[in-house]
């Protein structure tokens, strides 16, 4: 019923950018939750790499600070991630996460993840 769609993959060079999307569909609306933007690459945990609060607060994993930015448009139920400077370790699969933790509450959403590849 509640489904998250990524899209925006795919394979860039190192200095290259990518802009990942994520949009929400089924009885959701975005605006209440906290939007979160995770990697995982092979052999790695999953780590949270960029957030936006309900409110519009965002915050960065320090590896990506001054490289990326999360943004939201509540009026389309989507996140988005602009991703530039890209070094290869930056390389892994990219996940979008609905979260309602922030009120207490045991609900979140995943997407399917979409593959992010730096390399020359």
């Amino acid at each position: 019923q509640v489904q998250l769609v990524e899209s925006g993959g795919g394979l860039v060079q190192p200095g290259g950018s990518l802009r990942l999307s994520c949009v929400a569909s089924g009885t959701i609306f975005i605006s209440i939750y906290d939007m979160n933007w995770y990697r995982q690459a092979p052999g790695k945990q999953r780590e949270l790499v960029a957030s936006i609060t309900s409110g519009g607060t965002t915050n960065y994993v320090d590896s990506v600070k001054g490289r990326f930015t999360i943004s939201r448009d509540n009026a389309v139920n989507s996140v988005y991630l602009q991703m530039n400077s890209l070094k290869p370790e930056d390389t892994a699969v990219y996940y979008c996460n609905a979260d309602l933790s922030h009120m207490g509450v045991s609900r979140d959403y995943w997407g399917q993840g979409t593959q992010v590849t730096v390399s020359s």
